[in-house]
């Protein structure tokens, strides 16, 4: 069973960019609310994220839209690895993609976009 994780007045409290940096990250949860090896959807500044703990406080996210169909499905994908590289296979077709740079490795010309994430204070950040 997958959940949606809800933003509202925590994630706009919470971001942050650089000066002349468009790119700001957004506090989601925290790291223990993240189930290990299972993938959590997000509304993250409009954006649907899934997010994937795959470690004690490793967290990846990527767009939660499937390249291939459009649906918002990539957090009820297949968490797998293909040598070293985390991995994550699309519920619906299963094509597998790279967690860390959203490349695809069984359709040529597919890709995901990849989001940064960091563990702060016990909290999920991601980058957009």
């Amino acid at each position: 069973m997958t959940a949606t994780l809800e933003l509202g007045a925590l994630a706009a409290a919470t971001d942050e960019a650089a000066p002349g940096n468009t790119a700001a990250w957004h506090r989601i949860c925290l790291v223990d609310d993240l189930e290990p090896a299972w993938g959590e959807a997000a509304l993250v500044a409009g954006r649907q994220i899934a997010l994937f703990r795959t470690g004690p406080a490793e967290v990846f996210a990527v767009a939660h839209e499937d390249p291939a169909t459009g649906a918002h499905v990539m957090a009820r994908g297949i968490l797998g690895s293909r040598g070293t590289r985390p991995t994550i296979a699309s519920p619906l077709h299963k094509e597998v993609y790279d967690l860390e740079t959203g490349e695809c490795f069984s359709t040529p010309g597919l890709s995901i976009a990849a989001y940064s994430t960091r563990v702060v204070d016990g909290f999920v950040e991601v980058e957009l």
